[in-house]
């Protein structure tokens, strides 16, 4: 069975973005030391245009299928990329596009939990990356067998939380966890099952 990672970046309140999702204040802790160890540990969660810019030419180690939301997948259209992850097969949940404008990328509009679970139950060596948004990590938080949680040492105050989800507790093992210069910490949690 393969694993469904949540592989996601927040404040150190928990805010994957702003009120609207925004979470472009992040991108300044995205260098140095930091940036090469995710690119060198997590190199196909660089998006296909970033990996040719920063010079990432790296087998994918952890995951050859995305799972993203309408909204982020948004931020790519906005620049003209129709497969932002061409690297790997690409999933976007969405009700409002009903044609998909890339042959990479395959829309889910209905029962996204069983779509997972059909993915979950490939065979292959590698597993699946849940990219965002909130209202999809909730959906999916019962599929969902580890985290990796990149967080950078800002304060949002309120904004989109990591799990738009109902109060309901759910136990997760820490791993690994490491500290960067630049102050961004990342930790490795797995389910509880």
């Amino acid at each position: 069975m393969r694993k469904l990672t949540y592989y996601i970046a927040c404040t150190i309140d928990g805010f994957i973005g702003d009120p609207e999702g925004d979470a472009t204040s992040m991108f300044t802790f995205t260098t140095g030391e930091y940036m090469a160890a995710m690119s060198a540990e997590y190199p196909e969660t660089i998006p296909t245009q970033a990996r040719e810019v920063f010079g990432v030419d790296a087998e994918n180690k952890h995951y050859d299928t995305l799972i993203q939301g309408r909204r982020s997948y948004q931020l790519a259209l906005d620049i003209g990329v129709t497969s932002p992850y061409n690297h790997l097969r690409e999933f976007v949940v969405t009700r409002s596009l009903t044609e998909s404008p890339h042959p990479n990328v395959e829309l889910i509009a209905d029962d996204l939990v069983g779509r997972v679970r059909e993915l979950k139950a490939e065979d292959s060596p590698l597993g699946i990356y849940l990219c965002g948004g909130s209202t999809i990590a909730g959906e999916l938080i019962e599929e969902i067998d580890e985290l990796v949680i990149k967080t950078y040492p800002q304060v949002y105050g309120s904004g989109m939380p990591m799990f738009g989800a109902g109060f309901e507790p759910r136990d997760f093992e820490l791993g690994e966890v490491r500290a960067f210069d630049n102050g961004v910490l990342v930790r490795t949690y797995t389910r509880k099952r």
